[in-house]
């Protein structure tokens, strides 16, 4: 366990209050989440991040955070494997003196809420980042899925300063949560930097070019947007979709990087994981993730929206918290390529459209409470409160 050094307190201060968040993976916070940890230390708070290390140890220590490993599989939530983590991180929460644990995303929340509890710390924040699979199916063993983790994260979990932090409002209606009540705070995702992420020229048309930037999951329905393209341009469109992400080799919903192959044909590409995102909505018109569900408010989205893209994408929960259909892009059923396929053809029909449908997505992000200054205040503002109770 390897940590970087917190400031220490004059001897006339009050001690420093603990925030300590804990996640599965070092790269979902360094890609997500170092804003959050940079505003909780500029609160004057001390704060130390558990997760499983693997390459972005430097990047989180360098908002002033502490990296605390943490070894946890997060593809399994076997109860004796997370029974058994949840044990060690009992022990290393105890060590850190924590104030308030914030647990990102279903596992954690598990885990994290399991150990809070055993520690005897009564401060937590609950962030939903989606409910997954189980959010996405709508059969029995999905509902009572969602049963049992409402029962749970509302029962044995929860404390008097438990607080729920949700991307969208109707994960916390799945939860049986009222989005209004003050024990729950909705905000636009991890947010985005308009700044950052800035329009450029629209780039010629036709063809009509489309990029999917996520991880190459059966989930993000992958494989329905390329049938879509396929069956645009039968009918003799010219449309063109580009595909940027990796399978991830720990969720058992990873496309095969043969399939990926194989589909890259006939106005498909996969081009593998990219690092220069602004520079793939430089180079096409439209954003697209035509997902199945369990999503909590997807960034790919945000940062299409705040680059002027029009959004293409499926009425399911978190999706549709961002797009309104006409307005921002265009929303479609999941699982339904022929919609998906209809609404490529349309917009390919009307570059004007496309190019307005872009700009109302950027005004959305700066005006609807997406960005990453009003994410962090609302944060700040729950962690202001929940240590004044």
């Amino acid at each position: 366990m390897a940590t970087s050094p917190s400031p220490s307190p004059s001897p006339s201060s009050p001690p420093m209050k603990r925030l300590v968040f804990v996640v599965t993976e070092d790269w979902f916070f360094a890609s997500h989440f170092l804003p959050m940890a940079r505003a909780a230390v500029a609160m004057g708070l001390s704060v130390a991040v558990v997760t499983r290390v693997r390459a972005h140890r430097a990047v989180i220590e360098a908002t002033g955070a502490r990296v605390v490993e943490l070894e946890a599989e997060r593809s399994s939530l076997n109860p004796m494997a997370a029974g058994y983590a949840a044990g060690q991180l009992a022990a290393i929460l105890k060590g850190l003196k924590a104030d308030i644990v914030h647990c990102i995303a279903l596992r954690s929340i598990l885990v994290g809420g399991t150990a809070a509890a055993m520690a005897g710390i009564s401060g937590r924040v609950y962030a939903l980042t989606g409910l997954g699979l189980m959010g996405a199916r709508a059969d029995v063993a999905g509902r009572l899925g969602r049963l049992a983790l409402r029962q749970l994260i509302r029962g044995p979990l929860a404390s008097k300063q438990t607080r729920f932090l949700f991307e969208n409002p109707d994960d916390a209606q799945a939860l049986g949560l009222d989005p209004a009540d003050t024990a729950v705070t909705i905000v636009g995702g991890a947010g985005i930097d308009p700044a950052q992420f800035s329009p450029d020229p629209q780039p010629p048309s036709p063809p009509l070019r489309i990029a999917i930037v996520a991880r190459m999951l059966w989930s993000k329905g992958i494989d329905t947007a390329v049938e879509a393209v396929r069956l645009a341009r039968a009918e003799g469109v010219a449309v063109e979709l580009s595909l940027y992400g990796a399978p991830d080799a720990s969720n058992r919903r990873a496309i095969p990087e043969e399939t990926l192959r194989s589909w890259s044909r006939d106005g498909v590409t996969w081009h593998g994981p990219t690092r220069d995102v602004t520079g793939v909505w430089a180079e096409h018109h439209v954003g697209c993730l035509p997902s199945r569900g369990g999503e909590g408010l997807p960034r790919t989205l945000l940062e299409a929206a705040s680059c002027g893209r029009a959004l293409l994408t499926t009425d399911v929960p978190g999706c549709r918290t961002l797009v309104r259909d006409g307005i921002e892009g265009v929303l479609v059923p999941p699982d339904d390529a022929r919609s998906l396929s209809a609404a490529m053809v349309r917009l390919a029909a009307d570059p004007l459209l496309t190019a307005r449908m872009g700009e109302a997505a950027r005004r959305r992000v700066i005006e609807g409470g997406f960005t990453e200054d009003a994410v962090m205040r609302a944060v700040s503002d729950l962690y202001a409160d929940l240590l004044r109770s």
